[in-house]
């Protein structure tokens, strides 16, 4: 997970995992299962149930000769692509039902990028933490693990994205607010946010413009808990939670009891890239943006965002090593 939003994403992933009841970590593999199972369904309430079985049956994706023409021998030779994942948030990663094979967004882009390369993806689950020395290493040939692209990380990884590092504004099912695009609409607004945050550091650039422009003050809201913050927002204590989009997306579609009212750049002012992150100067990077390319251009890259409710971070285009955000 990005560590620019990382305190509030662990929360909410938390959360979403106890509620799951998904633990443990094992080496499970990247095989999809062809059961037939859906990824997800919609009920008359508007939950979405998400398929968190361990069998997938996953969007298949064909090869791109020309992409796969790309990957560096020493990592083709025997015919895997060793990814790295982190399955501790939905829908992202997380454990399946079974407590040991990881399911999820970044484990669907995976397996289809090591297929449209000719090869056969290895997943393995990670601590966050643990992915950089893993590459470094070689243990790991790519990891897609919600990494936002930052220039002080591109001195040591090379990258090719795959999704928009978003920030979403989330309100209470009922509530009368339906959009927050801009720093006017928080003025007075009761909002909840993760201590040193970076989407605490975007609002408090907000709330400072509204006060300059004599608007009322945002009153800031932190709380240690999921659960706590949740119920603040249902019971009225709250207005707005913001925090990662992706984590709040699922726990929205899961119970409905949320509703998305503003995406905000992971980097504001500037475009945050969620990207693979693979060895500084291994040549896999190239290969990695063809092969995702591909997956972008026959629609497989939009049905797998589609299936775990990520199409507000979609990519037109993936790009090897774009802008990072700044070193602070």
């Amino acid at each position: 997970m990005s560590r620019n939003t990382v305190k509030t994403g662990v929360s909410v992933a938390l959360a979403a995992t106890t509620l799951l009841g998904l633990a443990a970590c094992s080496d499970p593999g990247a095989s999809a299962a062809g059961s037939g199972t859906p990824a997800s369904s919609s009920s008359s309430s508007g939950v979405k149930t998400f398929n968190l079985s361990p069998q997938q049956d996953r969007v298949k994706a064909t090869v791109d000769k020309a992409a796969a023409a790309l990957v560096p021998d020493a990592i083709k030779k025997d015919g895997k692509l060793t990814v790295a994942v982190s399955p501790f948030a939905a829908p992202l990663a997380v454990y399946a039902t079974d407590n040991k094979t990881p399911v999820g967004n970044e484990v669907d882009i995976a397996v289809a990028l090591a297929e449209s390369l000719g090869l056969e993806a290895e997943i393995v689950p990670t601590a966050w933490a643990d992915w950089p020395l893993g590459v470094d290493s070689g243990k790991y040939e790519a990891v897609l693990s919600n990494v936002t692209v930052t220039e002080e990380r591109k001195l040591k990884f090379d990258f090719a994205s795959y999704r928009d590092d978003k920030l979403g504004f989330y309100a209470a099912a009922g509530s009368a607010i339906t959009k927050v695009e801009t720093a006017p609409d928080v003025a007075g607004k009761r909002v909840i946010v993760g201590s040193g945050t970076n989407q605490e550091s975007i609002l408090l650039r907000w709330d400072e413009e509204n006060k300059k422009n004599g608007l009322k003050p945002v009153e800031f809201q932190y709380y240690d808990d999921d659960s706590a913050s949740q119920l603040a927002l249902a019971s009225g204590r709250a207005d707005l939670t913001f925090g990662p989009n992706a984590t709040a997306a699922f726990k929205a579609a899961s119970d409905a009891k949320t509703k998305l009212v503003g995406l905000v750049d992971g980097g504001w002012p500037l475009k945050a890239s969620i990207a693979a992150a693979t060895k500084k100067d291994n040549g896999f990077a190239v290969a990695a943006a063809a092969g995702l390319n591909h997956l972008i251009q026959d629609g497989t890259y939009a049905r797998i965002l589609d299936r775990w409710g990520l199409s507000a971070e979609a990519v037109k285009k993936s790009e090897v090593n774009p802008a990072g955000l700044p070193k602070k």
